[in-house]
Order: C-alpha cells, then sequence, then structure tokens
C-alpha cells in the first residue's frame, strides 16, 4: 500500500504538522521534531522545498524533510508507515537532498539520527543505504530537587539575558566562534526567537568586563516534553558554547547553574541538556554539575550521488 504525497504548502502544513506529531506523541510514539524545531526549521527556504506530506483522503498520515543541516526529518504514523511508504519517502528524501546538492555545487550526505535503543528504527536506515557513524548525540538529565551550587564567575564577568535583536550579530559571532562554523546566521538565530514558547529571560549569555560575550546557554522548556516526560517537567540548558579565549574560566559551569536555578523557577523539576559523544569538555562541565547520561542518539549517513 502507498499514499500520495504532495509539497509543502506554507503555514496551513506546518499547523497541520504540529498537530500530527502532538498525536503520535500523545498515542505513545517517541517523536522527533517538536513544535518549535519545526517552526524554526520550516522557515528556511531550502527546507521548505524539501518537505513532503503524505495525506490518507484529507488526514496527514505523515511527511519527511532535509533540514539545513542535511539531517532527514520524518514522522508518520505507524500504521500507515507501510513498506511502500518507506520507499517512496527515503526516495523523495535522497532526491530532494541531490537536487540542493546540484544547486549548491556540493556533495553532501543524507544524515540521519535514531535512539540507540530503537531496533526498528535502525533497520529502516540500514535498509535504504544509511551506514552508522562513530560519533553519536548525549542527552543528559539532572533533577532540580535539593540544593543546586551557586554559580562562581571570574572577576568582573555576568551573565544576563541576551539583548534582543541589538545583540543578534555578536551572539552569531559568538556562537560561530564557539563551534567553528558559520552555521548559525542572524536569520537563523531570529527564527528561533520567534518560535512558540521562546523565553527572552532564559535565553542566557555571559558578558566579560569589557562588555564582549564570551559564552551563551539557551534554556528552554517545550510543552511537547510532557508526553516523553512521563509526568515529570523538563527544561534544557542547550544550546551552549564559549568562545575560545575565554575558555577554561568556569563561565559554562556559571551558565548551566544559573540556568538550573531559572528552570526551577520556572516549576521545572528535570534540566536537560544535550552534547556530542566526542565533546567530553562539555560532557565532563555537565557531569561535574549533577548531570548523567539518560540517552544516547546514533547518527547514519548515506551518499545521494547517482
Amino acid at each position: 500500500m502507498t499514499l500520495p504525497s504532495r509539497p509543502f504548502a506554507g503555514p496551513d502544513d506546518l499547523q497541520a504538522m504540529i498537530r500530527l506529531t502532538a498525536r503520535l506523541r500523545a498515542a505513545g510514539q517517541r517523536v522527533y521534531p517538536i513544535a518549535a524545531d519545526l517552526h524554526e526549521e520550516l522557515a528556511d527556504p531550502e527546507t521548505q522545498v524539501t518537505a513532503r506530506l503524505w495525506e490518507d483522503g484529507a488526514e496527514l498520515a505523515g511527511f519527511a524533510y532535509v533540514s539545513r543541516w542535511q539531517n532527514l526529518v520524518y514522522a508518520f504514523e505507524d500504521a500507515r508507515f507501510t513498506p511502500q511508504v518507506q520507499a517512496d519517502l527515503m526516495a523523495e528524501m535522497v532526491a530532494a537532498t541531490r537536487a540542493r546538492n546540484q544547486a549548491k555545487g556540493e556533495n553532501q550526505t543524507l544524515d540521519a539520527s535514531v535512539l540507540e535503543d530503537d531496533q526498528p528504527g535502525r533497520a529502516l536506515l540500514e535498509r535504504f543505504g544509511f551506514l552508522r557513524q562513530e560519533e553519536s548525540s548525549l542527552l543528559y538529565a539532572r533533577s532540580l530537587e535539593g540544593d543546586l551550587p551557586e554559580p562562581v564567575l571570574p572577576p568582573g564577568f555576568s551573565i544576563r539575558p541576551l539583548g534582543g535583536a541589538a545583540e543578534l550579530a555578536a551572539y552569531v559571532a559568538l556562537h560561530q566562534a564557539a563551534f567553528g562554523t558559520d552555521n548559525m546566521t542572524v536569520e537563523y538565530r531570529q527564527s528561533i526567537m520567534s518560535a512558540p514558547g521562546y523565553l527572552p529571560e532564559l535565553d542566557l549569555v555571559a558578558a566579560a568586563p569589557d562588555g564582549a560575550l564570551a559564552a551563551f546557554c539557551m534554556c528552554q522548556i517545550f510543552e511537547d516534553d510532557k508526553p516523553r516526560a512521563g509526568g515529570t517537567k523538563e527544561g534544557w540548558t542547550d544550546p551552549m558554547g564559549t568562545h575560545p579565549a575565554y575558555r577554561r574560566l568556569g563561565l559554562a559551569r556559571a551558565l548551566m547553574l544559573t540556568g538550573l536555578r531559572l528552570l526551577r523557577g520556572h516549576g521545572i523539576d528535570t534540566a536537560l541538556l544535550g552534547t556530542s559523544s566526542t565533546n567530553t569538555a562539555m560532557q565532563r562541565a555537565a557531569e561535574e554539575t549533577g548531570f548523567h547520561v539518560a540517552s544516547n542518539t546514533l547518527w547514519y549517513c548515506r551518499t545521494v550521488e547517482e
């Protein structure tokens, strides 16, 4: 059995995709993306071009797209995700990635992620030619019950919320320096800040004595997390980064502890953060602040050239 698919057509489709993911989570499926991710990623015209929706009559059964980071993202009702639909979805996303490569003169792979314990998900990717990569993504968790250590900053440094649009260019420069990439842009950061649920008071930066932005920690609370959380109230201290010129000063730990206190003030009882399996410095900072590994997400990739 197959289902017809069509291109993404705008805001109404975005809302239908959000409703579908909410319905799937309520039914017990572990579904990425959440609403904030959909808002952020589908604000990008290059991502919109790759997006397709599968419908069973008038009802949305699933969707897929390739994010700006070359990641395959999809959500589908299990009962309608037949082998034929899976094959159609993969063919569409490979073709979309190939078209993007041709338009940009690149040779990027199509990447995908899956939880380590999701055997059906891993088998699906492997069946369609995806190869597992060495690097993975670790999810850390920490209870916010009990005492939290006081944040300690070097003399002259301060922690405060990001200064809105006036500091966007400075933030983007900080983010690019912290991660050594140009993936963050002013436009993408604007889409994050305009997504539903964005809380500016939790969007933290550490400022050096001369006022320069030295580090950041974006704390977030997502309504979509509730079904997955199993009754706990979860919040994120992620993403986080430090400018190379200000590393080993304890800024990440101070930002993290400040974020934990703010999240607890919002009624959150469990904090989460994610980092790469290769980022030992972030892992150490998380563990020293009381976090433990909660899950491991594996990464896969496949070539798309004919």
